[in-house]
């Protein structure tokens, strides 16, 4: 991925009317926790491509290009049946699952299926999109994203990576959609940036910005339906966030969906996949439609306050911290900070992301842990655990991983902690200040996935 992307060097300036700056969200190719850059530009193609080459390590995984999923029949002894339709052999297959997960987009037919309302966040607005590719390089383009805050007309320029660059332009009262696609008009409308015989236009589209979020992920008989990605959530496009938002939510229900399937766990693990991901979700979007309100800003006057506010350094809207998981399969957890009273480090991790160090001998954290569970601590505290607790790592195929290493060591004193337990997903289980608060962490382990077989 890090091949077909570049890092947001120079972040994204937001300018008003005048051509001031009203405030810079900063960028850096630096690796941040988690092992890479904060945040990376890349053309969507390139990615699916790299992403469909990468199945082909899994000799279970099978995909079926041109395929169209046309009905879903929910059976009452559990799972379903997909008529599926062979876009090229004009054929219907019926496919019988165990499970479906509906990654089925905005329209989504699971969704409508299991019958989920949908909460509407308000922000619905049309905006053309336009990709060029440089035929050469043009000196004058901005190496960085623009949002050009500009009442008379909102726009974002986007240095994608290489030759390629995207216009994204708001759609007004009384334009004509259909004149705006025109190559004629799309030229004219970023003529003050980019002449014609500078690059070519490779596709140009209207996309109406939606902020939604469906309530009820998983249903049918069984539960056997669920949602994932767009089918459940929308958000605008103002922090990049919406395909974020898919992945996350893939990471927390494929680890659960695996261990249901294989018998480890109960299905009601996956309760705790709407319950963790829709807080967590809401949150994003929620941000992207007040920073959309701010960037689509049409009223002169309001446009006016706008800028003076920024102006005078008042950009509270990227004072967010990042928001940990809803309620599910991890500790309770109280705002006030785990550790002792002459700590003075952050307050309780649980719910949030672990970050990815690289080790002392040079090995990335996911590269030795895998998509398991990892359970960290002091050595002192390992060598004390009971044998109850190392049967309950072994049976969820835990790593165990004694806290040598500096960087290790570095965010449990961070933390003021002596323990963690990390979920596959990376998401913190819960933390531990001694052998008990450990074996507290453990019994809420064996809960989730181990009661079938107490």
């Amino acid at each position: 991925v890090e091949a077909i992307s570049r890092p947001g060097l120079k972040g994204m300036h937001f300018v008003n009317a005048a051509g001031e700056t009203l405030m810079i969200r900063g960028g850096t190719a630096e690796r941040g926790p988690h092992g890479c850059a904060s945040n990376h530009y890349f053309h969507q193609p390139e990615l699916e491509a790299v992403l469909r080459r990468g199945l082909q390590r899994f000799a279970s995984v099978r995909l079926w290009n041109r395929h169209e999923v046309t009905e879903v029949q929910v059976l009452r002894e559990g799972g379903a049946v997909l008529q599926v339709a062979d876009l090229d052999g004009n054929t219907v297959q019926a496919w019988r699952a165990r499970w479906v997960v509906g990654c089925d987009g905005a329209r989504s037919l699971v969704r409508r299926l299991l019958g989920s309302p949908v909460r509407d966040l308000g922000l619905h607005q049309p905006w053309l999109v336009f990709d060029v590719r440089l035929k050469q390089p043009v000196d004058s383009l901005p190496s960085y994203t623009v949002q050009h805050c500009d009442p008379a007309r909102p726009m974002t320029y986007c240095n994608v990576n290489g030759r390629r660059r995207r216009w994204e332009i708001m759609i007004l009262p009384g334009d004509d959609e259909a004149s705006l696609l025109r190559h004629d008009k799309l030229w004219q409308l970023i003529s003050r940036w980019l002449k014609p015989n500078q690059a070519v236009i490779e596709r140009a589209t209207v996309y109406t910005f939606h902020s939604t979020i469906a309530q009820g992920w998983r249903g049918g008989t069984q539960g056997r339906l669920l949602l994932a990605g767009d089918s459940c959530h929308q958000a605008p496009p103002f922090l990049g966030q919406g395909m974020c938002a898919g992945l996350r939510d893939v990471a927390n229900l494929a680890w659960k969906l695996a261990l249901v399937t294989q018998g480890q766990a109960a299905p009601a693990l996956l309760d705790t996949y709407e319950s963790e991901r829709a807080p967590h979700v809401a949150a994003f979007v929620a941000l992207a439609v007040r920073l959309g309100n701010i960037i689509q800003t049409t009223d002169p006057l309001q446009a006016a306050q706008r800028d003076e506010k920024f102006l005078a350094g008042s950009p509270e809207i990227f004072n967010f911290p990042s928001p940990g998981l809803g309620p599910g399969m991890v500790m309770p957890r109280a705002d006030a900070p785990v550790h002792t009273p002459a700590h003075t480090g952050p307050a309780n991790p649980t719910g949030q992301c672990f970050p990815q160090p690289q080790l002392a001998n040079g090995q990335w954290l996911d590269e030795l842990v895998g998509n398991r569970f990892l359970v960290l601590a002091l050595p002192e505290i390992l060598s004390s655990a009971t044998t109850e607790s190392r049967a309950i790592w072994q049976a969820v195929n835990a790593a165990v991983l004694a806290a040598t290493d500096p960087a290790l060591c570095g965010w449990l004193d961070l933390h003021g902690v002596k323990a963690a337990i990390i979920r596959p997903d990376r998401y913190i289980l819960g933390v531990a200040r001694d052998g008990a608060e450990l074996e507290t962490l453990n019994l809420c382990l064996s809960q989730h996935l181990l009661r079938p077989f107490a």
